[in-house]
């Protein structure tokens, strides 16, 4: 098993910055990807970045390209996303999940964080 756990949410003004993290535990090995997804109220989940175990490739989705960077330091297990430029509409519950393959699609992911709160005001 692999446990996640996502911390540095809270609430930012519009243009601000946040740092999330994603610290992995456990059969770190079967991490070979981590994704960032999102889920805002009454939305369904949506892919925001995802990066491969030696961070040599990323994707994006394209409403945070630009503004959003994945990242790893696999010494600490751990993956991040640096959002910049934030906006009310990133508004939502940040979720990483570990998976084998780099894909946007949240059911290749077999394991999940418990989410991490991210609150834009305008």
């Amino acid at each position: 098993q692999v446990q996640l756990v996502e911390s540095g949410g809270g609430l930012v003004q519009a243009g601000g910055s946040l740092r999330l993290s994603c610290a992995a535990s456990g059969r770190t090995y079967r991490a070979v990807v981590t994704g960032w997804f999102r889920q805002a109220p009454g939305k369904e989940r949506e892919f925001a970045a995802a990066i491969n175990w030696s961070g040599s490739s990323t994707t994006y989705a394209d409403s945070v390209r630009g503004r959003f960077t994945i990242s790893r330091d696999n010494v600490k297990n751990t993956v991040y996303l640096q959002m910049n430029s934030l906006e009310p509409e990133d508004t939502a519950v940040y979720y990483c999940a570990a998976g084998t393959t780099l894909v946007v699609d949240g059911n290749q992911y077999a394991y999940w964080g418990q989410g991490t709160q991210v609150t834009v005001s305008s």
